[in-house]
């Protein structure tokens, strides 16, 4: 797993999986992975799948990298307490399945609590 700080403030956690390296051949299985993953967790709630590849396509002045197919996230909460009103600034958490040429990149923002950062991180691990 990478860690990175994407445009000089957000802490992502990223994994590039080569399609050599998996079974899965699509966006959709990734999203139903999580999805189980999620369901399974006695915390977390789904929320939903938001298609940011066809989202973009969709405007007038939408661009998407040529190397990128496909792109979709997967929205859930973690959320177990509201100490404040600030709180939920920082929630839902979303992890991105992103479809390459040769590649999917996995990837999400670190959450708030470190425990949440490392579930997703083992859930992204246990792919491969």
């Amino acid at each position: 797993m990478q860690k990175t700080l994407l445009m000089d403030k957000y802490h992502i956690c990223s994994k590039e999986i080569k399609k050599v390296d998996i079974e899965y051949t699509t966006t959709d299985q990734f999203i139903e992975y999580f999805l189980n993953k999620i369901n399974e967790d006695k915390i977390a709630k789904f929320i939903g799948i938001f298609d940011h590849y066809e989202h973009t396509q969709s405007l007038e002045n939408g661009t998407i990298a040529d190397s990128i197919k496909d792109a979709k996230n997967i929205v859930f909460c973690f959320g177990q307490q509201i100490p404040n009103p600030l709180i939920l600034s920082v929630r839902p958490r979303s992890i991105a399945v992103v479809e390459n040429e040769d590649s999917f990149t996995i990837s999400f923002m670190e959450a708030p609590l470190a425990p949440m950062t490392q579930k997703m991180q083992n859930w992204v691990e246990e792919l491969v």
